[in-house]
Parts: structure tokens; sequence; C-alpha cells
């Protein structure tokens, strides 16, 4: 090979007689760029910065418990033979759908305990979110993991042969996919900031193309992939999760965007869409997400009783964030 990206010769570094685990620290960086960017956005929007904290206090915790389980449901023959081997993060195996579906609930959990404006705070958050994920991806390049098929391409990756999936051992570079999905997602970010800036988008509209445009990207990505998964027909068993999450996601943008919030059978609507993706995510072995999830939708349901003009001011009141005075059109 002419050219062709090295790996790193460990996947950490030692700090005294402690050794730092790069996995783990890029997951560390990706929150804190996540909680940034969403407080700034959330600012921005006429919201109270602590929210974020308290969002991510909970979500982020949640989310790695999400990811460990989906991983543990999908993947158990790669979990390490020891007592431990169900724990050991440290060596990579978070499932991003299982993370990203415990993790939104648990925010919709401290969201409506706080009576904040959902729908708002999770367009703030969508580009956050994505920033976040593209950073978490180094961490796999430090653990050799996640890349695609063989390739002589001269961005191709340098695999050492103890991370060579079997029948691939004679070949040396690969598809750096998880490469492919931070260059995707950092650009969808950007797409969606410009989106939110530029265009008249409902909320939570932003945060719908957030679950369509990832789950687009990971259509790709699952095509490329080489290492263990499941297969359903010939293809991996992630790609139909994000096939399917594609799909949900554009058809709930549309629906956001043709009716309007204030209704409450709209405002419910969005929500059961929500929740739906969101145990979509989560895969197999979240047998409580069903009262999680009931939970969160209790909270998109606007009282009979109130107008439009009467639900806004009282969100007005609860969250600190002032609404334009024309109507939404």
């Amino acid at each position: 090979m002419l050219a062709s990206i090295p790996s790193p010769a460990s996947n950490g570094f030692h700090i005294g007689p402690l050794f730092v685990h790069a996995y783990g620290l890029a997951y560390v960086v990706a929150v804190a760029a996540a909680v940034a960017i969403t407080s700034r956005r959330w600012e921005r929007a006429g919201g109270d910065r602590s929210l974020v904290q308290d969002v991510a206090l909970w979500g982020f915790p949640a989310g790695l418990v999400g990811g460990r389980l989906y991983f543990l449901a999908t993947s158990w023959n790669e979990v390490p033979h020891h007592w431990w081997g169900p724990f050991a993060v440290w060596d990579g195996g978070l499932g991003i759908w299982g993370g990203i579906a415990a993790g939104t609930l648990a925010g919709l959990l401290v969201l409506r305990h706080r009576g904040a404006d959902i729908p708002r705070f999770m367009d703030a958050a969508a580009p956050a979110l994505l920033v976040g994920q593209a950073i978490g991806r180094v961490g796999n390049y430090f653990n050799q993991e996640l890349f695609g098929g063989p390739t002589h391409l001269p961005w191709g990756l340098q695999i050492s042969p103890a991370h060579r999936p079997p029948g691939y051992e004679q070949f040396a570079t690969f598809h750096p996919t998880f490469l492919y999905e931070a260059t995707w997602n950092l650009t969808l970010a950007g797409a969606l900031v410009w989106l939110g800036h530029h265009r008249r988008v409902r909320a939570p509209g932003l945060f719908a193309l957030y679950v369509a445009g990832y789950s687009l990207g990971r259509i790709g990505e699952e095509l490329l992939r080489v290492d263990p998964a499941h297969h359903i027909a010939g293809l991996r068993l992630n790609f139909y999760v994000a096939t399917l999450l594609f799909l949900a996601g554009m058809l709930w943008f549309v629906r956001i965007q043709r009716w309007s919030p204030p209704r409450p059978w709209v405002r419910r609507g969005s929500a059961l869409a929500l929740v739906g993706a969101l145990v979509a995510l989560a895969g197999c072995g979240q047998g409580h997400g069903a009262t999680i999830a009931a939970a969160a939708a209790d909270q998109w349901q606007t009282p009979q009783r109130n107008s439009p003009r009467e639900w806004r001011s009282a969100h007005s009141e609860r969250v600190g964030v002032q609404w334009p005075n024309n109507r939404s059109r």
C-alpha cells in the first residue's frame, strides 16, 4: 500500500499506575461537547442552562446502560467469558441504538419533571448529539473495531492481524466505516443547524430529521461492515433497524410539519411516534420500556380545556421561553 491510515499501537496510555482507555476518554469528551453545544442552543432559545446539565446527569449513565444492554442482547457471543465480562465497557461493546433510546427516555423524564418544552429542547439537542456521536467514534479507532470490508483506497485503515475477523486474515487494509460515520454525523449536524436558522421547521422536526438522517448513514455503513453481527436474509440486523428508523423518522417529520402542535391529538401522535422509535432503538431485553414510554408520552398531551394561547402562556411561565406574538402558519 502506497498510502493508508495506520492503526494505533495501543488503545490508551498510562498516567502513573493508571491506564486511561482512549475509548472511555472519547466518550467523556463527546458528552462534554454535546452538553456545551446543547446549552448554547437552549439558552439562545430562551431556556435555562441548568436544565441541560440535569438532563445530561441522568441521560449519560442511562445511555451507557442502554447501550451495553443492547450489545449484550444482540452480540452476546462477543462478551468476554469472565464474571465481569458484561461490565467490560472499556473494551468496547456499546450498541448505539440502545444508548440513544435509554438516554433519550431518561432525558424525557427529566424534562417532564421540570415542565420543560420538550419539542424545542429536542431540536436544540439534535445537532449536539450528532457531534457527540462523531467524537465517540474516535474510540472505535483506538480499539480497531467497526471497520468495513477490504479496500485499496488511500484512506484504507490498517488493521492488525489480531483484530481481523475470520475469513479476512489475508487482508491488511479495510474501510474505516467509523470515520465515514463521524464525517456523516458532523455534516448532518451542520445541515440541521443551517436548516434551523434559515427555514421554519416546527419542533421537534430537527430531532425527527436527526433520527432519519443518522439512520440513513447507518444503512450505508451496515452494508460495508464485516465485523461479527447477526444476519437476517444475508443482511446485518442493524441494517433493518436503521431502515425502519429512517422511514419512521421521515414520516414523523412530515407529520410534525403538516399539522399544528397545539392540537392535542397531534402532539399525542408525535409523542407516540417518538416513543415507537425509541422502543425500536432499544432492541431486545428492554422490558420496562413501555412504562417509561407511557410516562414520556403523557407529557405531550395538552389538556382539552386549554386553548393554544393558554397552553403557550403556561409553558412560558414554567420554562422561561418567550413565544412570538404572531401565530403559526
